[in-house]
Protein backbone atom coordinates (compact mmCIF):
# COMPACT_ATOMS: atom_id res chain seq x y z
CA UNK A 1 0.00 0.00 0.00
CA UNK A 2 0.82 3.34 -0.78
CA UNK A 3 0.30 5.79 2.16
CA UNK A 4 0.96 9.43 2.65
CA UNK A 5 1.21 11.22 6.14
CA UNK A 6 1.01 15.00 6.46
CA UNK A 7 1.89 16.82 9.67
CA UNK A 8 2.87 20.73 10.59
CA UNK A 9 6.31 19.49 11.21
CA UNK A 10 7.91 17.60 13.88
CA UNK A 11 8.97 19.22 16.74
CA UNK A 12 8.85 16.23 19.25
CA UNK A 13 5.10 16.35 20.72
CA UNK A 14 2.87 13.33 20.65
CA UNK A 15 0.94 13.15 17.70
CA UNK A 16 4.47 13.76 16.04
CA UNK A 17 5.32 10.29 17.62
CA UNK A 18 2.59 8.66 16.55
CA UNK A 19 2.82 9.45 13.16
CA UNK A 20 6.64 8.46 12.91
CA UNK A 21 5.71 5.07 14.79
CA UNK A 22 2.92 4.16 12.47
CA UNK A 23 5.13 5.06 9.28
CA UNK A 24 8.16 3.04 10.54
CA UNK A 25 5.77 -0.18 11.02
CA UNK A 26 4.17 0.16 7.84
CA UNK A 27 7.62 0.49 6.36
CA UNK A 28 9.17 -2.64 8.10
CA UNK A 29 5.73 -4.88 6.48
CA UNK A 30 6.41 -3.55 3.02
CA UNK A 31 4.41 -0.77 2.08
CA UNK A 32 5.89 3.21 0.77
CA UNK A 33 5.22 5.47 2.94
CA UNK A 34 5.64 9.47 2.64
CA UNK A 35 5.61 12.18 5.15
CA UNK A 36 5.19 15.28 4.03
CA UNK A 37 6.61 18.03 6.63
CA UNK A 38 4.35 21.70 6.62
CA UNK A 39 7.67 23.19 8.55
CA UNK A 40 11.46 22.19 8.69
CA UNK A 41 11.38 21.21 12.25
CA UNK A 42 12.42 17.67 13.39
CA UNK A 43 13.58 16.78 16.20
CA UNK A 44 12.87 12.82 15.94
CA UNK A 45 15.21 10.66 13.78
CA UNK A 46 13.52 9.22 10.84
CA UNK A 47 13.38 5.88 10.12
CA UNK A 48 15.23 4.40 6.98
CA UNK A 49 12.78 4.37 3.69
CA UNK A 50 10.74 6.93 4.42
CA UNK A 51 10.20 9.67 1.92
CA UNK A 52 10.29 12.36 3.91
CA UNK A 53 9.47 15.70 2.31
CA UNK A 54 9.48 19.55 3.82
CA UNK A 55 7.05 21.77 1.97
CA UNK A 56 8.22 25.13 3.30
CA UNK A 57 7.12 28.35 3.23
CA UNK A 58 8.98 31.69 2.47
CA UNK A 59 6.44 33.93 2.07
CA UNK A 60 7.21 36.90 3.38
CA UNK A 61 5.06 39.27 1.84
CA UNK A 62 2.79 41.66 4.19
CA UNK A 63 -0.31 40.09 3.55
CA UNK A 64 0.79 36.01 4.19
CA UNK A 65 -1.46 35.79 6.68
CA UNK A 66 -4.28 36.28 4.33
CA UNK A 67 -3.25 34.12 2.13
CA UNK A 68 -1.44 31.29 4.10
CA UNK A 69 -4.10 28.60 3.78
CA UNK A 70 -4.62 28.63 0.07
CA UNK A 71 -1.20 29.63 -0.38
CA UNK A 72 0.31 26.26 1.28
CA UNK A 73 -2.85 24.48 -0.07
CA UNK A 74 -1.35 25.26 -3.76
CA UNK A 75 2.21 24.41 -2.49
CA UNK A 76 1.17 21.03 -0.99
CA UNK A 77 -0.70 20.48 -4.32
CA UNK A 78 2.34 20.31 -6.08
CA UNK A 79 4.13 18.16 -3.91
CA UNK A 80 1.56 15.51 -4.16
CA UNK A 81 1.00 15.63 -8.01
CA UNK A 82 4.94 15.58 -8.53
CA UNK A 83 5.01 12.22 -5.98
CA UNK A 84 2.30 10.72 -7.50
CA UNK A 85 4.16 10.33 -10.57
CA UNK A 86 5.34 7.43 -9.35
CA UNK A 87 1.46 5.77 -7.89
CA UNK A 88 -1.32 7.31 -6.34
CA UNK A 89 -1.40 7.09 -2.64
CA UNK A 90 -3.90 5.02 -1.25
CA UNK A 91 -4.67 6.17 1.87
CA UNK A 92 -3.62 9.26 3.26
CA UNK A 93 -4.02 10.88 6.93
CA UNK A 94 -3.99 14.39 7.78
CA UNK A 95 -2.57 15.00 11.66
CA UNK A 96 -2.98 17.95 13.79
CA UNK A 97 -5.68 21.00 13.34
CA UNK A 98 -3.46 23.30 10.97
CA UNK A 99 -2.25 20.88 9.00
CA UNK A 100 -5.64 19.67 8.91
CA UNK A 101 -7.15 23.33 7.87
CA UNK A 102 -4.23 23.18 4.78
CA UNK A 103 -5.69 19.40 3.63
CA UNK A 104 -8.92 19.99 3.65
CA UNK A 105 -8.40 23.06 1.07
CA UNK A 106 -6.35 20.80 -0.84
CA UNK A 107 -7.82 20.09 -5.22
CA UNK A 108 -5.67 17.45 -4.99
CA UNK A 109 -6.58 14.95 -2.44
CA UNK A 110 -10.18 15.87 -3.44
CA UNK A 111 -10.69 12.68 -4.47
CA UNK A 112 -8.67 10.51 -2.50
CA UNK A 113 -9.12 8.32 0.43
CA UNK A 114 -8.57 11.03 2.93
CA UNK A 115 -8.58 10.67 6.41
CA UNK A 116 -8.35 13.39 9.52
CA UNK A 117 -6.76 12.27 12.59
CA UNK A 118 -7.39 14.42 15.98
CA UNK A 119 -5.53 14.07 18.92
CA UNK A 120 -6.97 16.28 21.47
CA UNK A 121 -9.74 17.48 22.67
CA UNK A 122 -10.96 20.63 20.92
CA UNK A 123 -13.72 21.72 23.15
CA UNK A 124 -10.81 22.66 25.43
CA UNK A 125 -8.10 23.87 23.41
CA UNK A 126 -9.75 25.69 20.69
CA UNK A 127 -13.17 26.86 22.51
CA UNK A 128 -11.66 27.30 26.14
CA UNK A 129 -13.01 30.31 27.63
CA UNK A 130 -14.49 31.42 24.95
CA UNK A 131 -17.75 33.14 25.04
CA UNK A 132 -21.19 34.23 22.75
CA UNK A 133 -20.22 35.56 19.14
CA UNK A 134 -16.50 34.42 19.74
CA UNK A 135 -17.38 31.07 20.55
CA UNK A 136 -20.01 30.51 18.09
CA UNK A 137 -17.16 32.20 15.24
CA UNK A 138 -14.46 29.62 16.39
CA UNK A 139 -16.76 26.74 16.04
CA UNK A 140 -17.74 27.68 12.60
CA UNK A 141 -14.04 27.46 11.60
CA UNK A 142 -13.69 24.35 13.28
CA UNK A 143 -17.17 22.69 11.64
CA UNK A 144 -15.93 24.14 7.87
CA UNK A 145 -12.73 21.86 8.15
CA UNK A 146 -14.32 18.29 9.48
CA UNK A 147 -17.69 18.44 8.32
CA UNK A 148 -18.61 15.64 6.19
CA UNK A 149 -14.89 14.33 6.55
CA UNK A 150 -13.51 11.06 7.37
CA UNK A 151 -12.27 11.28 11.06
CA UNK A 152 -10.42 9.13 13.05
CA UNK A 153 -9.90 10.05 16.93
CA UNK A 154 -7.36 8.96 19.62
CA UNK A 155 -10.09 8.10 22.05
CA UNK A 156 -14.14 7.87 22.27
CA UNK A 157 -14.10 10.48 24.17
CA UNK A 158 -11.88 13.10 21.38
CA UNK A 159 -14.58 11.82 19.24
CA UNK A 160 -17.79 12.56 21.14
CA UNK A 161 -16.05 15.93 21.74
CA UNK A 162 -16.11 16.34 17.77
CA UNK A 163 -19.96 15.94 17.50
CA UNK A 164 -21.29 17.44 20.65
CA UNK A 165 -19.55 20.68 21.03
CA UNK A 166 -19.17 21.25 17.34
CA UNK A 167 -22.40 20.00 15.74
CA UNK A 168 -20.06 17.99 13.34
CA UNK A 169 -21.28 15.25 11.24
CA UNK A 170 -18.52 12.96 9.90
CA UNK A 171 -18.70 10.91 6.68
CA UNK A 172 -17.14 7.99 8.67
CA UNK A 173 -15.79 8.72 12.57
CA UNK A 174 -13.66 5.84 14.05
CA UNK A 175 -11.65 5.47 17.22
CA UNK A 176 -8.16 4.05 16.67
CA UNK A 177 -5.84 4.04 19.43
CA UNK A 178 -2.32 5.48 19.32
CA UNK A 179 0.30 2.69 18.54
CA UNK A 180 3.01 1.37 21.35
CA UNK A 181 6.11 -0.63 19.52
CA UNK A 182 5.69 -2.70 22.77
CA UNK A 183 9.09 -4.69 22.37
CA UNK A 184 11.06 -1.67 21.49
CA UNK A 185 9.64 0.33 24.27
CA UNK A 186 10.63 -2.42 27.12
CA UNK A 187 14.03 -2.14 25.42
CA UNK A 188 14.86 1.31 25.53
CA UNK A 189 13.69 1.47 29.27
CA UNK A 190 16.06 -1.28 30.62
CA UNK A 191 19.07 1.75 29.52
CA UNK A 192 20.63 2.78 32.52
CA UNK A 193 18.78 5.06 35.67
CA UNK A 194 20.49 6.96 38.18
CA UNK A 195 17.13 6.66 40.22
CA UNK A 196 17.10 2.59 39.79
CA UNK A 197 16.27 1.06 43.39
CA UNK A 198 15.02 4.22 44.81
CA UNK A 199 11.30 4.89 46.19
CA UNK A 200 10.38 8.02 44.20
CA UNK A 201 6.88 8.88 42.30
CA UNK A 202 6.76 10.56 39.01
CA UNK A 203 5.24 13.27 36.28
CA UNK A 204 6.36 13.16 32.51
CA UNK A 205 5.40 16.40 30.68
CA UNK A 206 6.29 19.44 29.62
CA UNK A 207 5.06 22.66 32.27
CA UNK A 208 2.05 23.91 30.17
CA UNK A 209 -0.81 25.36 31.97
CA UNK A 210 -3.07 22.27 31.02
CA UNK A 211 -0.56 19.63 32.71
CA UNK A 212 -1.76 21.80 35.61
CA UNK A 213 1.25 21.21 37.42
CA UNK A 214 -0.10 23.23 40.55
CA UNK A 215 -2.69 21.22 41.30
CA UNK A 216 0.26 17.92 41.23
CA UNK A 217 2.84 19.80 43.70
CA UNK A 218 -1.07 20.80 45.47
CA UNK A 219 -2.29 17.26 45.69
CA UNK A 220 1.54 15.79 46.78
CA UNK A 221 1.58 18.07 49.65
CA UNK A 222 -1.59 16.20 50.78
CA UNK A 223 -0.78 13.23 49.84
CA UNK A 224 2.28 12.82 52.63
CA UNK A 225 3.55 10.98 50.49
CA UNK A 226 7.78 10.87 52.05
CA UNK A 227 8.85 9.66 48.78
CA UNK A 228 10.10 12.26 46.26
CA UNK A 229 7.88 13.23 43.31
CA UNK A 230 10.49 13.53 40.22
CA UNK A 231 9.25 16.03 37.29
CA UNK A 232 10.44 14.98 33.97
CA UNK A 233 9.93 18.26 31.71
CA UNK A 234 10.61 21.73 31.06
CA UNK A 235 9.41 24.79 30.19
CA UNK A 236 9.51 28.70 29.97
CA UNK A 237 12.19 29.42 33.05
CA UNK A 238 9.41 31.64 34.83
CA UNK A 239 6.82 28.73 34.81
CA UNK A 240 9.27 26.56 36.33
CA UNK A 241 10.49 29.16 38.99
CA UNK A 242 6.54 29.47 39.84
CA UNK A 243 6.76 25.86 40.32
CA UNK A 244 9.87 25.94 42.97
CA UNK A 245 8.13 28.62 44.63
CA UNK A 246 4.64 26.66 45.06
CA UNK A 247 6.50 23.39 46.51
CA UNK A 248 8.37 25.97 48.76
CA UNK A 249 5.00 27.31 50.04
CA UNK A 250 3.32 23.68 51.01
CA UNK A 251 6.60 22.66 52.25
CA UNK A 252 7.77 20.07 49.68
CA UNK A 253 10.31 21.78 47.82
CA UNK A 254 13.35 19.41 49.29
CA UNK A 255 11.22 16.36 47.69
CA UNK A 256 9.80 18.11 44.81
CA UNK A 257 12.92 17.23 42.39
CA UNK A 258 12.97 19.08 38.90
CA UNK A 259 15.24 16.45 36.17
CA UNK A 260 14.45 18.57 33.01
CA UNK A 261 13.89 17.09 29.95
CA UNK A 262 14.59 13.59 29.54
CA UNK A 263 15.03 12.23 25.78
CA UNK A 264 14.83 8.70 27.01
CA UNK A 265 12.03 8.73 30.23
CA UNK A 266 11.37 5.19 30.17
CA UNK A 267 14.06 3.98 32.59
CA UNK A 268 12.54 6.84 34.98
CA UNK A 269 9.01 5.59 34.61
CA UNK A 270 9.91 2.00 34.85
CA UNK A 271 11.80 2.58 37.88
CA UNK A 272 8.93 4.53 39.36
CA UNK A 273 6.91 3.46 42.08
CA UNK A 274 3.58 5.09 40.83
CA UNK A 275 3.40 7.80 37.60
CA UNK A 276 1.23 10.63 38.55
CA UNK A 277 -1.49 12.42 35.88
CA UNK A 278 -2.98 15.94 36.92
CA UNK A 279 -4.35 17.44 33.57
CA UNK A 280 -7.19 19.43 32.75
CA UNK A 281 -8.02 17.29 29.84
CA UNK A 282 -6.16 14.34 27.35
CA UNK A 283 -6.53 13.42 23.88
CA UNK A 284 -5.22 10.13 24.56
CA UNK A 285 -2.51 9.91 27.46
CA UNK A 286 0.69 7.92 25.73
CA UNK A 287 2.32 8.33 28.83
CA UNK A 288 -0.06 6.35 30.47
CA UNK A 289 0.09 3.19 28.47
CA UNK A 290 3.61 3.45 28.57
CA UNK A 291 3.90 3.26 32.00
CA UNK A 292 1.31 0.55 32.44
CA UNK A 293 3.38 -1.87 29.79
CA UNK A 294 6.36 -1.33 32.26
CA UNK A 295 4.28 -1.97 35.12
CA UNK A 296 4.03 0.96 36.80
CA UNK A 297 0.61 1.81 38.28
CA UNK A 298 -1.04 5.17 37.71
CA UNK A 299 -3.01 7.88 39.58
CA UNK A 300 -4.10 10.34 36.91
CA UNK A 301 -7.01 13.21 37.49
CA UNK A 302 -10.71 11.38 35.43
CA UNK A 303 -10.34 14.42 32.73
CA UNK A 304 -11.97 14.54 29.81
CA UNK A 305 -10.50 12.43 26.84
CA UNK A 306 -8.96 8.95 27.07
CA UNK A 307 -7.89 8.79 30.41
CA UNK A 308 -10.71 6.64 31.46
CA UNK A 309 -10.40 4.46 28.28
CA UNK A 310 -7.58 3.18 29.02
CA UNK A 311 -7.69 2.77 33.21
CA UNK A 312 -10.62 0.57 33.87
CA UNK A 313 -11.13 -2.49 35.72
CA UNK A 314 -9.00 -2.55 39.23
CA UNK A 315 -6.68 0.13 37.49
CA UNK A 316 -9.68 3.14 37.71
CA UNK A 317 -9.13 3.34 41.63
CA UNK A 318 -6.39 5.55 40.35
CA UNK A 319 -8.72 7.67 38.73
CA UNK A 320 -9.68 11.00 40.43
CA UNK A 321 -12.01 14.38 40.33
CA UNK A 322 -10.30 17.82 39.26
CA UNK A 323 -8.80 18.67 42.36
CA UNK A 324 -6.10 18.65 44.48
CA UNK A 325 -7.60 16.52 47.35
CA UNK A 326 -8.72 13.77 45.25
CA UNK A 327 -6.33 13.65 43.28
CA UNK A 328 -4.12 12.96 46.82
CA UNK A 329 -6.40 10.71 47.84
CA UNK A 330 -5.70 8.76 44.48
CA UNK A 331 -2.05 8.68 44.94
CA UNK A 332 -2.31 7.27 48.29
CA UNK A 333 -4.16 4.69 47.61
CA UNK A 334 -2.33 3.53 44.12
CA UNK A 335 1.26 4.52 46.55
CA UNK A 336 -0.35 1.78 49.44
CA UNK A 337 -1.83 -0.65 47.30
CA UNK A 338 -0.94 -0.91 43.44
CA UNK A 339 -2.96 -2.94 40.95
CA UNK A 340 -2.04 -5.88 39.12
CA UNK A 341 -1.36 -4.83 35.70
CA UNK A 342 -2.96 -7.17 33.33
CA UNK A 343 -0.31 -6.79 30.30
CA UNK A 344 -2.30 -9.08 27.86
CA UNK A 345 -5.34 -6.27 28.25
CA UNK A 346 -2.45 -3.95 27.11
CA UNK A 347 -1.91 -5.67 23.66
CA UNK A 348 -4.73 -3.20 21.86
CA UNK A 349 -2.39 -0.61 21.94
CA UNK A 350 0.23 -2.84 20.07
CA UNK A 351 1.80 -1.51 16.82
CA UNK A 352 0.97 -4.43 15.35
CA UNK A 353 -3.02 -4.07 16.39
CA UNK A 354 -3.26 -0.59 15.73
CA UNK A 355 -1.34 -0.92 12.15
CA UNK A 356 -4.12 -3.19 11.16
CA UNK A 357 -6.52 -0.61 11.87
CA UNK A 358 -5.17 1.96 9.76
CA UNK A 359 -4.41 -0.48 7.33
CA UNK A 360 -8.51 -1.03 7.14
CA UNK A 361 -8.83 2.04 6.30
CA UNK A 362 -6.80 2.07 3.31
CA UNK A 363 -9.67 -0.12 2.13
CA UNK A 364 -12.44 1.91 2.83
Amino acid sequence: MRILFVIDGLPGGGAEKVVLTLAEAFLRQGDKVSLFSLRRVCEYPLPDGLDYQVIDDDCRKPWRKLTELSRRAAQLDAAIVNAEQSGRFELVVSSLHKTDRIVSRSRALRDHNLWFCLHGMFSTSYLGHRKGLDRWLKQQKIKRVYQGRNLVTVSDAVGRDLVEQFAIQPAQLLTIYNPFDIAALRARAEEPCEMAGEDYIIHVGRFHPGKRHDRLIEAYALSKISAPLLLLGQGKPEQEQRLRALAERFGVADRVIFKGFQSNPLPWIKHARMLVLSSDSEGFGNVIVEALLLGTPVASTRCPGGVTEILTGELAQGLAGLNSPALAEAMQSIYAHPPIIAQAELEKFSIDAICQRYRQLGRA
